[in-house]
């Protein structure tokens, strides 16, 4: 076994990377082939040139050491970092390194910047590319990372993962081509966002992997482990407790703990995550100094909850940070694959039936914004009427979606008083009579059949029927019976996935450069694979045409275009009830921590840039 490798001083990278950019870029390359370079962008350049010391954003002389403790709310029972199926630990990613990573001060992860791969690059046309292993780069037991190593982590993700391998099925070929140098073909040219995210899979020990544990059983990626893994991270598995708790302990001789993208991170030297099943006792447990940091995402909770001896006496920070680095679609969402939804008639409705402004006033405190956008909170999202070129690329499926699109900005119903619902619900009684349906005393059914119109909502969390109630009593106004159902996780999981739901609560968060990950939010062939973020059930042949102009986009602009227009069409179908949003992250944190003195631009990048305060916490009190 070799020995584990001692990184490099920060200066003394930066010295070797401006030599190493003068090989980079000429040798051993012939004139027509594409340079090797430290990163790659979407569209235009890495932010952080060649040879850049650390991201603009971070402390490189933040201390180390200290405990931050986390929480979430749903057990695990597996350490397997790909699998599909099953509940992984939280936190697993701290175990891995990729061969790309991103910064938090670029849009999203439009740019990345070499990690275990010490170069990238790919032709013009992106039929492919090729990522040159850094010699440095060590599993935790000292062993290097190979080429194998990355090739064989890539297949494995396809096979055991229905979801990664549709992601990435246009990938043809990965292979080795040099010592320490992986390509990957493409099955056609013009993806400009294929050489990028396969920079972004997880690279996993093939020999670990495929050796055997303790006992001499034989591991096997394809199914679940409790067994702690090798890994290459930040991180590794110090301790836990199935379902109820685990704890990292930061690596002292990680291998790139003085590499550019590493250097003012992963400061704590134990991160612990434990798991609270119920909301209401993750609070309380919160306000009990059980663990450190939260994100609310209560707007009721933050407006009434957060009033108690700790906040008044300056020990816990509240604080609200922008939220800039994603969009989202957060919505009651009807499974399309059931006759009775597949009318948008039907469908626009159900939106009809939703007085969000009366719900955000009482429920919410006011604090909510209305969704009107798959893309919401983001320069993604489409509004006023289509024109340029987003309206050219409208054109080209002008036959095949809703007039509106052309002709009217879309917009939600607005309620907020009784005469507005009153005047939305008449509305919604007359499209549903458009679709078929009647009303039989106070029961809204099928011509016909007869058989009313019924609708069960799943949820997992009893917090979710402060909105349910007043839109199941609206629906029930019309003539629509309504059922609450509330099961635990794993069932809403499995009754997601196996699409054994009427309606539930589903979001679909989004990049700011969205890619190939809508063919598995919209696109038709991902409608009826199980585990495909296609909940709904869309099948639709202008969507997948809109989709594949954002994967081909060639510029920034055309991107932009491109997704307005999905945005409209996706919109003007009707396919979701829209419910809300915030544009602040809401967190509360025990005032133990320092952190840099100007934050990243699309994230508070807690924990990772943030570290453990010893004067702040002596002053707190509480642990050590």
């Amino acid at each position: 076994m070799s020995q584990p490798h001692t990184p490099l001083s920060t200066i003394h990278r930066a010295a070797l990377a401006c030599v190493a950019a003068l090989v980079l870029a000429g040798q051993p390359a012939r004139a027509e082939e594409p340079a090797w370079t430290h990163g790659t962008a979407l569209t235009g350049e890495p932010a952080y040139p060649q040879g850049f010391t650390h991201f603009d954003y971070v402390d490189p002389q933040a201390p180390k050491g200290g405990t931050v403790r986390l929480a979430v709310s749903t057990g695990f029972d597996t350490f397997n970092p790909i699998l599909s199926k099953g509940n992984p630990a939280p936190g697993l990613g701290l175990l891995y390194d990729m061969l790309m990573d991103s910064s938090l001060d670029e849009l999203d992860t439009s740019s990345s910047y070499g990690l275990i791969a010490e170069a990238v690059r790919s032709p013009a046309d992106h039929a492919w590319v090729e990522y040159r292993l850094d010699p440095a780069a060590r599993w935790h037991d000292g062993t290097p990372i190979t080429a194998e190593d990355v090739i064989w982590s890539f297949e494995k993700l396809r096979e055991v993962n229905p979801s990664q391998g549709f992601y990435y099925r246009h990938v043809a070929k990965a292979e080795k081509v040099g010592e320490r140098t992986v390509r990957f073909t493409f099955d056609a040219p013009g993806n400009r966002e294929l050489p990028h995210i396969v920079g972004q899979v997880p690279v996993l020990p093939k020999a670990w992997w495929e050796g055997t544990d303790a006992n001499g059983v034989k591991r096997d990626i394809a199914k679940g482990t409790l067994e702690p893994p090798l890994g290459s991270g930040p991180y590794r598995i110090k301790s836990f407790e199935p379902g109820r708790h685990i704890v990292y302990e930061r690596v002292e001789d990680y291998w790139a703990k003085d590499h550019p993208v590493r250097v003012g991170t992963n400061n704590f030297g134990e991160i612990r995550y434990d798991v609270f099943l119920d909301s209401a006792v993750e609070l309380e447990a919160f306000k009990g100094d059980q663990y450190d940091f939260r994100e609310e995402l209560s707007a009721n909770v933050w407006s009434k909850a957060y009033d108690f001896p700790a906040v008044k006496d300056g020990r816990v920070v509240l604080e609200e940070f922008p939220s800039r680095a994603s969009g989202r679609m957060q919505a009651y969402v009807p499974n399309l694959r059931r006759a009775k939804f597949q009318d948008p008639r039907v469908r626009q409705a159900l939106n009809l039936a939703y007085d969000f402004e009366t719900t955000n006033q009482v429920v919410s405190a006011g604090l909510h914004k209305r969704i009107g956008s798959y893309f919401a909170g983001t320069d993604l999202a489409a509004s006023g009427l289509p024109e340029g070129r987003e309206l050219e690329i409208l054109e080209t499926v002008r036959d095949e979606v809703p007039p509106e699109v052309f002709t009217t900005p879309y917009e939600n119903p607005v309620g907020g008083s009784p005469k507005k619902v009153r005047d939305n619900l008449r509305q919604a009684v007359k499209l549903f009579r458009e679709a078929g349906y009647k009303l039989d005393g106070r029961r809204m059914v099928d011509a016909n059949t007869g058989e009313q119109f019924t609708v069960e909502f799943i949820y997992y969390d009893r917090s979710a029927e402060r909105g349910l109630l007043p839109y199941t009593k609206n629906l029930e106004n019309i003539g629509v019976k309504t059922v609450l159902r509330l099961i635990d996780v794993p069932q809403y999981i499995n009754r997601v996935q196996s699409r054994d739901f009427d309606m539930a609560t589903l979001v679909w968060g989004q990049s700011l450069s969205p890619g190939n990950e809508q063919r598995d939010f919209w696109g038709s062939e991902a409608a009826d694979r199980p585990q495909s973020r296609n909940y709904a059930g869309i099948k639709d042949p202008a969507i997948d045409k809109l989709i594949e102009r954002i994967i081909y986009a060639k510029d920034r602009k055309e991107l932009v275009a491109a997704t307005h227009a999905l945005d409209r069409v996706l919109l003007w179908n009707h396919f979701v009830v829209p419910q809300f949003y915030s544009d602040v992250d809401r967190t509360a944190r025990w005032d133990r921590f320092g952190r840099p003195q100007t934050l990243p631009e699309f994230s508070h990048g807690f924990p990772t840039i943030w570290w453990w305060d010893k004067d702040k916490a002596a002053r707190v009190g509480g642990r050590g």
